[in-house]
């Protein structure tokens, strides 16, 4: 097992490229269940969540090749309907399978999917959907069973905009028969982007990235071809980079207009950021100033942003509130920044973060996906060496983080733990 080891106090500076988003290429790959032929995915991330994806596709009966960025995805011998434990346990993006089984092939076993080590693991939204679909579907010794004839186009209205569920459904209702209406549905680039892939197999979704999406069910879809938009967390995860050390980089190959709700926050702490079409340009500073923060869907703060500005306010001036709202218990990351120095109080769903001046390098365990940013961040400030271990959680959404920071000029190395 490797950990990430970073000597603190370094300006970056330089040019980093977005690569393409976690979020977006898993539902995508799944979505190739919803045909029979080779579908192409380009610019796809090295990643351990797509190595993942990929084993749980071959296990259905997909043959899958790769070279570089690009993968192609042969779905002609899918027979198979059984996601098990053993390969999901990791991922909870893995539940994207229930859908498109249920629409191809008619029955899916899909065990509750795991991921990081915060919060609930909800599946009711997804359940209830397939259900409305038309589909049975019951939980049994921790696996999803579903079986359904062909499903039949339906009204759902979810209770929150849950990406995961509001995917899923639309993957299911695009094989229906009849429309199928969602209200309350997540507007996230990501779920633009399935539709899209979706619309480019002869599918027919409209409104994505609004609050009601309509999907009219057609009897078969086509291979396609499609390019995995950037990695916004990413992208937002690296302009806190530069905003943490006082420096001046530039993020490329992103879309701005998908991080605005992070560059206004780093503006209104005194952070100079400026966009073009797609790069941005992050002057940090070196008195930052505590803003508040309230995570919510997108357009608004992403939960998956919450620990990487977390760990900016530990060198913050003043005290800042941020309210966690999408997720319960997501502070895990809160005891190891606490080793470096940081100030955090945490009442219920709230952390209310002091200024605690310079942070200190210690031996610190990542949680999390999330949480392993924003300690990679935290470290890169800190005097002295910090020592990240479980540095797993930070391989299944961001592709070689040392080599990126390496070449922003951070002093930060993998070795052997």
């Amino acid at each position: 097992m490797d950990k990430i080891v970073i000597k603190g106090g370094r300006k970056l500076k330089g040019s980093v490229r977005i690569g393409g988003a976690k979020n977006a290429v898993l539902p995508v790959m799944t979505a190739c269940l919803l045909t029979r032929g080779v579908s192409v995915i380009r610019n796809v991330p090295n990643l351990a969540d797509v190595m993942t994806m990929k084993a749980v596709l071959e296990g259905l009966g997909a043959r899958i090749s790769q070279r570089g960025r690009t993968i192609r995805v042969d779905t002609t011998s899918v027979e198979g309907h059984e996601a098990p434990y053993e390969l999901v346990r990791t991922m909870r993006a893995s539940a994207y399978v229930l859908g498109p089984l249920l629409a191809s092939v008619g029955k899916a076993r899909v065990s509750l999917p795991g991921g990081c080590a915060w919060g609930p693991r909800p599946v009711d939204l997804h359940i209830r959907a397939m259900h409305e679909l038309g589909a049975k579907v019951e939980i049994d010794h921790g696996y999803i069973m579903a079986t359904a004839g062909r499903l039949k186009g339906s009204t759902i209205r979810f209770s929150m905009p849950s990406v995961g569920a509001t995917g899923n459904t639309m993957m299911a209702a695009s094989r229906a028969k009849g429309k199928t209406v969602i209200a309350n549905a997540a507007r996230e680039p990501e779920i633009t982007a399935l539709a899209d892939f979706l619309n480019r197999m002869g599918g027919k979704v409209r409104g994505a990235g609004t609050e009601t999406i309509e999907i009219e069910g057609v009897d078969a879809l086509s291979p396609a071809e499609v390019k995995v938009i950037p990695d916004r967390i990413e992208a937002g995860t690296y302009m806190i980079a530069g905003a943490i050390t006082a420096g001046d980089i530039v993020v490329d190959n992103c879309v701005p207009e998908h991080v605005d709700a992070i560059t206004r926050k780093l503006r209104q702490c005194g952070v100079t950021v400026e966009t073009t079409r797609n790069r941005i340009h992050v002057k940090g500073s070196r008195k930052i100033q505590s803003v508040d923060v309230l995570t919510s869907p997108f357009p608004g703060f992403p939960t998956d942003m919450q620990a990487q500005y977390m760990a900016l306010m530990t060198v913050a001036r003043g005290v800042c509130v941020i309210s966690e709202t999408i997720f319960k218990d997501r502070f895990t990351h809160v005891p190891e920044l606490r080793r470096l120095g940081a100030d955090i109080k945490i009442e219920g769903n709230t952390a209310h973060v002091g200024y605690a001046g310079k942070l200190s390098g210690a031996p610190v365990m990542a949680t999390d996906l999330r949480a392993s940013a924003a300690l990679v961040l935290a470290g890169l400030v800190a005097a002295g060496e910090t020592h990240i271990s479980r540095v797993y959680h930070i391989d299944r959404g961001y592709e070689a983080i040392e080599e990126k920071m390496s070449g922003l000029r951070a002093d930060i190395s993998r070795v052997p733990e």
